[in-house]
């Protein structure tokens, strides 16, 4: 039997641990809704939409970065740790956010970048101001260039997003200088986490928030802090640009980065100490393995950490349990939880990835398989993330003109395969046209991305109308999640099955089974039929061939059943 730490299943809110199978709602705020008509969303169009986001039946939210940014990379290049962009709104507005998100009874969660910073930041701008050796640049990764002249980086590094990882300033006196590191773009200059100063300046930034009430913080490129002290020459400088599985071991996963999270958690522990509530560290850890992943989670670093290997998987029911299996084998032992997550602001949307080939998704089958991939993250132990209009069946938007893109994946590299702008375009809330209620139909207002005209048929209004649609599967879900103890931490065991099928069984005899073939197939239980992704009924009579019953499992399909414990 497969055991996550805290087996005793009961979630209560209010004590100890709320995270450890909390559902937070991922609000990418640029997106989310827009309360002044400049058609970008902002933190009055966040406060609005926290009861809907309470009506869903999520436990919490987690903002995208607004902070001050001349937004080149859309807020993960933040100019001012302690304020609010003005497009965002202002510090008055955030407070007010708190508030509301409290009195709905909702926890709150920042993202937080400290890898790197904006090259508009006041730390940058005083480094290239000051000479080489200065304590300013020693805020950073400077260094001189190879070559005679330096006019070759100083090593072979190559960006996530494309190119070198290495710009080269001119000095006060017009000269050319030196270089600096930059594991994104030019525009995020990597800060250099071996010199005390950074430490010390991301300790009030930890501060400065939790003191304004939020109950916790993602931790952006959680892995990547720490840089080989030698900036050796990487022994595969394209690794980054390929995938995060493949990374450049002298730039990320460092051992001392470690020193970092356990210094974090102590500032988490004092305020946790005032009140008996957590405040949580969940962190972007992209390493290779579970087994490195859990390294992050141990009872002094991090909360949690998202595993990925799941959104990464194909539609295949040996690789999702796989993933699964090595999850919750590697982290159990660290005292945290697993954090599922198969959606975010980063990947392809699930509708889209599980459709197969591009273009299919008008045939209905990657909403299929969203739909039953839901149902199975939601019956995991564990904690879950749902990232915003995953709960409405978006699918990606493929066909947006390059002249529209804003990634600077795509403005490096010139390629769209790895462009996020598709996952990023506004949400959809009413109407039949864009807008959609997103922003002002003022004339001359335009949602900062392009809608398509299909994102009526996903509509909030229209979803939540609509009691087959993926808005009420999710709240089905979550409302399960809070009224059976068996769906909270705790137990999982596999069943025997068709190879096919997935199927496990939680405490207390809840079981959840997916088909992922294409033809129905033999239900693995007896029981009460609970909830499922597809139409069902559970006498089974006048079903069709597509209805999920006591006694059949669709393809595509999943489904929760409770039934006596141990069957």
């Amino acid at each position: 039997m497969l055991t996550s730490p805290s087996a005793n299943g009961a979630r209560d809110d209010h004590t100890d641990g709320w995270w450890r199978d909390a559902v937070i709602y991922q609000v990418y705020v640029r997106s989310f809704l827009d309360s002044t008509g400049d058609g970008i969303g902002d933190l009055a169009g966040v406060r609005a939409g926290l009861p809907y986001l309470r009506k869903l039946g999520v436990d919490g939210v987690w903002l995208s970065p607004f902070y001050p940014s001349p937004q080149h990379d859309h807020g993960y290049d933040v100019a001012d740790y302690l304020n609010v962009d003005p497009v965002y709104g202002d510090l008055a507005e955030f407070d007010r956010l708190v508030t509301d998100a409290r009195r709905l009874g909702m926890k709150l969660l920042l993202d937080i970048v400290p890898n790197h910073c904006s090259s508009e930041h006041p730390w940058f701008q005083e480094a290239l101001r000051s000479a080489p050796g200065s304590a300013a640049r020693e805020r950073f990764h400077f260094a001189t260039g190879r070559g005679p002249d330096g006019a070759e980086p100083p090593n072979n590094w190559r960006a996530m997003f494309g190119g070198s990882a290495w710009s080269r300033v001119t000095e006060p006196d017009g000269a050319p200088g030196q270089w600096y590191l930059h594991m994104f773009t030019p525009e995020q200059p990597d800060l250099n986490w071996r010199n005390p100063a950074v430490a010390a300046d991301f300790d009030e930034v930890l501060r400065f928030w939790l003191d304004r009430g939020i109950d916790g913080f993602r931790i952006d490129v959680a892995a990547g802090l720490f840089k080989h002290p030698e900036l050796p020459d990487s022994p595969d400088p394209h690794a980054d640009e390929r995938s995060r599985d493949s990374v450049n071991p002298l730039a990320w996963n460092q051992p001392e980065v470690h020193e970092v999270w356990r210094r974090w958690r102590a500032v988490c522990e004092e305020y946790t100490a005032r009140d008996g509530h957590d405040r949580l560290l969940v962190g972007e850890v992209s390493v290779p393995s579970a087994q490195e992943h859990a390294q992050y989670i141990r009872p002094d670093e991090l909360h949690q950490a998202f595993f990925f290997d799941l959104l990464s998987a194909p539609w295949d029911a040996d690789a999702f349990r796989k993933s699964i299996d090595e999850a919750i084998r590697d982290i159990a032992g660290t005292g945290s939880t697993t954090t599922w997550v198969l959606n975010n602001h980063d990947q392809v949307r699930s509708v889209t990835r599980y459709a197969g080939e591009p273009g299919l998704e008008s045939s209905g089958l990657g909403s299929d398989r969203a739909r039953a991939a839901a149902l199975l993250m939601l019956a995991l132990p564990g904690a879950a993330y749902v990232y915003q209009g995953e709960e409405l069946g978006l699918p990606e938007v493929m066909d947006l003109p390059d002249e529209l893109l804003t990634d600077p994946i795509f403005r490096r590299t010139g390629s769209r395969s790895r462009v996020r702008d598709g996952c990023r375009v506004p949400l959809p809330w009413s109407g039949h046209a864009s807008p959609f209620g997103f922003t002002s139909e003022a004339e001359g207002v335009r949602p900062w991305l392009p809608q398509p005209e299909w994102f009526a048929e996903h509509a909030t209004d229209r979803a939540v109308a609509d009691p087959r649609s993926f808005w009420h599967l999710y709240r089905e879900a979550l409302q399960l999640r809070r009224a059976l103890p068996q769906l909270g931490t705790g137990t999982l065991r596999w069943l025997e099955t068709s190879p096919e099928v997935l199927a496990f069984i939680r405490d207390d005899g809840l079981v959840c089974a997916v088909n992922f073939g294409t033809a129905p197939v033999e239900a693995p239980v007896t029981g009460t039929l609970l909830l499922a992704s597809g139409p069902y009924s559970e006498s089974g009579a006048e079903s069709g061939a597509g209805t999920v019953t006591g006694r059949t499992l669709p393809g595509s399909t999943a489904a929760w059943w409770l039934t006596e414990r141990g069957d």
